[in-house]
């Protein structure tokens, strides 16, 4: 009897699977690195929902947009950071794990789901690295204001392979 093996994908396989496309790696704007590697980790900075063609999502969520388009800008967000780390780094596949996800809302002072809009990025992860490795340690905090208006900021680090 012939047992079939079963095989991972690859970060690189499993996003090409997911069928979504990287934005621009967007260029600082500021006084800043968009990424910094140091030893074996890769810190990310503070990233907003770039989209394919180089625009922001705008908007405050409990004001100018709902808890599931918030979702959506922080899984753009999480792409922008994808894009950020094949442009500089090279492929997705030199990165071992998330360890750390910091995403920061911008909303109401009512609204109370942080965490499920940051969602939006978390998830996107694991299904890219898988839940062992794509899920990591996380802060989902809401915020009065971000840069330009946008929804969603978040940084992260993570260990390289």
């Amino acid at each position: 009897m012939q047992t079939d093996l079963i095989t991972e994908l690859t970060p690189s396989q499993a996003f090409a699977k997911l069928g979504l496309s990287l934005p621009p790696a967007p260029l600082p704007l500021g006084v800043y690195k968009p990424y910094l590697i140091d030893g074996k980790y890769l810190y990310v900075s503070g990233h907003g929902p770039v989209q394919d063609d180089k625009s922001l999502i705008i908007g405050r969520i409990g004001q100018d947009m709902d808890i599931e388009q918030g979702k959506l800008a922080a899984r753009q967000v999480g792409l922008t950071i994808l894009s950020t780390i094949t442009t500089h780094v090279g492929s997705l596949d030199k990165v071992k794990r998330v360890i750390k996800i910091l995403g920061m809302v911008n909303c109401t002072s009512d609204f109370e789901r942080h965490p499920y809009v940051i969602n939006g990025c978390s998830e996107l992860f694991a299904k890219i690295w898988g839940e062992e490795n794509g899920i990591g340690v996380r802060s989902a905090v809401g915020m009065g204001t971000l840069p330009d208006n946008i929804p969603v900021e978040i940084e992260a680090l993570f260990e390289l392979a």
